[in-house]
């Protein structure tokens, strides 16, 4: 399996309302994508230093999956209508994860 996160950081401009209209557009993308074996979004909690006001974190089968998820048409959906706009910097990692692993 693969975790995908993704960390961003908004635009100086970007406000309470606006994220938590992309937490549900996003909640409800997730909803919809089979390949998405578990995904959460949210706020940083900020417990520990970090220049991420966000993050997302997807479980999926295998690069394909990855992929299928990625480039799907929900996704580019959210991203044209939220985070387009809203997103200063991104960064992404991958990491394997065994089977059976629970997270």
């Amino acid at each position: 399996m693969i975790l995908h996160a993704a960390l961003f950081t908004w635009r100086p401009e970007v406000g309470p309302e606006e994220v938590e209209a992309v937490t549900a557009a996003l909640e409800e993308m997730a909803s919809g994508l089979p390949m998405l074996r578990g995904y959460r979004c949210g706020v940083n909690l900020r417990l520990r230093p970090s220049p991420a006001d966000y993050a997302v974190v997807a479980l999926v089968a295998d690069e394909e999956a990855l992929a299928a998820y990625l480039d799907s048409p929900a996704h580019a959906a959210v991203y044209d209508a939220h985070l387009a706009r809203m997103i200063e910097s991104r960064q992404a990692v991958q990491l394997a994860v065994p089977d059976g692993v629970a997270l």
